[in-house]
């Protein structure tokens, strides 16, 4: 008859030994952590850490290296391993023209820096006050005496609207091109009335609604009214498109009520 066998017999470490151990294990734990924190923090302090170059990826139109570094180099603190890019980013973005930066490290003492700049397409706001508007339809400020082209139309409305206006502009332009018409002013009034003055002085008002609403406006109008007069530009003095069905223009010297239902001007 088989003996069945036993576990082996463990004795229990006693208790004061046990946390000898312990308190052991935790020492040095804490140890090594101070260790490597203060070898990082030692390397981190090396001259060969401190940032000595920017590089830009990308072909700038309206900043250079001496702009760059004259307004970012006094915000940059720290070096490559404590520098915080946030912040650095930051300053990039704060830079005149300079729309959207990205902004990474490059091992041992180097930043490399790819930035947008904006494209200005309108100005925005009143004559005496104008800012710029941006390809996406953002407002920004730079110098003015930093902008290539000054024949930019200019844009207005409520705070916040920028983007709205310009897709506006960008859809209603095209279409008056075609009766030699050109926009100088594009507005959209605070109670949502829109409004364009011509480059001829001449003024359309195309009322309240929404984009589709003002294209299709603008639309009928320039399908139909070659019909009324085949000379237009200059010779536009006025046109109210804010009728249901209809439409009324006045050139220099004509006056002309488009045929159909002049009522529920909007």
């Amino acid at each position: 008859m088989s003996r069945a066998k036993r576990a082996p017999f463990t004795k229990a470490l006693p208790l004061d030994v046990r946390l000898m151990n312990n308190a052991a294990v935790a020492f040095l734990s804490v140890f090594a952590a101070l260790s490597m924190t203060t070898v990082v923090g030692w390397l981190a302090k090396q001259p060969v850490f401190s940032l000595k170059a920017i590089h830009v990826d990308n072909e700038l139109a309206h900043s250079n290296a001496a702009t760059l570094r004259a307004n970012v180099a006094p915000k940059l603190t720290g070096n490559f391993f404590t520098l915080d890019l946030a912040r650095t980013r930051s300053a990039f973005e704060n830079v005149p023209w300079v729309r959207y930066a990205v902004v990474r490290r490059e091992f041992p003492d180097s930043l490399r820096v790819e930035l947008q700049e904006h494209q200005a397409v309108a100005f925005w706001g009143t004559e005496a006050d104008s800012k710029l508007v941006n390809s996406f339809g953002e407002v920004f400020e730079v110098n003015q005496g930093d902008l290539e082209a000054e024949d930019l139309p200019l844009l207005n409305g409520p705070n916040g609207q920028s983007a709205l206006v310009l897709q506006v502009y960008q859809a209603v332009a095209p279409m008056l091109e075609k009766l030699d018409i050109k926009l100088n002013e594009m507005e959209l009034t605070n109670r949502g009335s829109w409004r364009v003055l011509l480059d001829g002085g001449g003024v359309i008002e195309m009322g309240l609604g929404s984009p589709a609403e003002i294209q299709a406006r603008v639309q009928r109008f320039v399908a139909t009214v070659g019909q009324t007069s085949s000379k237009f530009g200059r010779n536009l003095q006025s046109a109210d498109l804010r009728y249901a069905n209809g439409y009324a223009i006045k050139l220099r010297g004509v006056t002309t009520v488009s045929a159909g239902d002049k009522q529920n001007k909007k």
